[in-house]
């Protein structure tokens, strides 16, 4: 199969990176093929950022990157869905966190404005893969937290005593908007879904060492200008919403200005044509399949990413044994988008969103 040929699911070989917090648990929870004996902390899945391209893993189009499917396929590969500066709009990995990760921020747009197209801006979303027993995540401020109590408290073990601690357990989701203070604990391996940005500033680092045996880097400075004050836990634990059939149910876990994350099960034995018509990435939790078009066959199991093209006509799915995967999907900006309408009712915990309309499974969806 040659990049002239129709667009087809792909899956990429993981781009493996060694932390002093990781650990070796994507081997048995993500059913990943670990290098060495290192601490393993993350696994990118697929990612386009200068110096790290995710590139097939098997097939005709082993070796390709996701820049020349881009490239070869355009709107058959992502559709309506707008790239990130000509690259893959978002960034996916598993994370196992042996230790608790550094308590840090990502860069927020200026005025708190969550649909700004800002170069670094990253927002993203945690699903619990697995969790040790007392396992707990930081996501927050607690309340009344002011940026004096910020500022004094960064670099010291005060630090997590400002922070909210969310008990979890496997199956739970989380979203967390740029400029939101937090750290992965202990115990825990996540799927991580953001946006296209590698920008992190630490604040405090659990006095610990790098590899190198030294301090790793704080970033004090840009990490107190980039804090949010006013996320809600609404906003960071969404309400979910379920969609049953006799064969699928769906579950929507987050909507947010730069993605869509949903939980598909599937039961054993189906077999029916690709539904999709926008571009869609599976993050594969349980079970196997195939797709299959004509004599080219993709199969994917639990831990897999599958990037599924928006141009699936003939595409066919099958379903070997119970299936559980995340959907994940940028939403769409309508066509309707620039014509005169009522002032949006705002968001809950981030101000106004921008006026344009998310659609999912092309139905308008509430970004609240």
């Amino acid at each position: 199969m040659s990049l002239n040929t129709p667009p087809f699911p792909v899956i990429f070989e993981p781009i493996f990176k060694a932390k002093p917090w990781g650990g070796r648990a994507l081997a048995s929870v993500c059913n990943k093929t670990l290098p060495g004996d290192e601490p393993i902390g993350e696994s990118w899945e697929l990612v386009s950022l200068p110096g790290n391209e995710s590139r097939v893993r098997s097939g005709p189009l082993a070796g390709r990157t996701v820049s020349e499917l881009i490239e070869a396929w355009g709107r058959g590969l992502h559709g309506d869905t707008a790239l990130a500066d000509g690259r893959f709009p978002l960034l996916i990995k598993f994370l196992d966190a042996r230790e608790h990760l550094s308590v840090q921020v990502h860069p927020k747009p200026p005025d708190d404005d969550p649909s700004a197209d800002v170069p670094g801006v990253k927002h993203e979303a945690w699903y619990v893969v697995h969790a040790e027993p007392g396992a707990e995540l930081f996501i927050g401020l607690k309340p009344d937290v002011t940026p004096n109590d910020v500022a004094a408290a960064a670099d010291t073990p005060r630090m997590k005593e400002l922070l909210r601690r969310w008990p979890v357990k496997a199956g739970q989701c989380y979203y967390l908007p740029s400029g939101t203070m937090h750290a992965l604990g202990a115990g825990i391996v996540v799927a991580e879904i953001q946006t296209p940005s590698d920008v992190t500033y630490r604040l405090y680092d659990w006095d610990r060492v790098g590899r190198d045996g030294k301090p790793r880097e704080l970033h004090i400075e840009q990490g107190l200008s980039n804090v949010r004050y006013n996320v809600r836990d609404e906003l960071i634990q969404q309400p979910r919403r379920h969609v049953a059939g006799p064969f699928i149910t769906l579950s929507h876990l987050i909507v947010c200005e730069r993605f869509v994350i949903d939980k598909v099960r599937i039961v054993e034995g189906v077999s029916q044509e690709l539904p999709h018509t926008d571009m869609v990435i599976w993050i594969v939790l349980k079970g196997s399949g195939t797709f299959r078009r004509d004599e080219v066959v993709c199969e994917f199991t639990r831990g897999d990413v599958v990037l599924i093209p928006a141009e699936s006509r003939g595409l066919r799915l099958e379903i070997a044994c119970d299936f559980e995967t995340l959907e994940v999907k940028v939403p769409i900006r309508s066509r309707l988008a620039d014509l005169p309408r009522p002032e949006p009712e705002p968001a809950p915990g981030l101000g106004p969103p921008d006026a344009t309309r998310l659609t999912h499974h092309g139905k308008p969806i509430d970004p609240a």
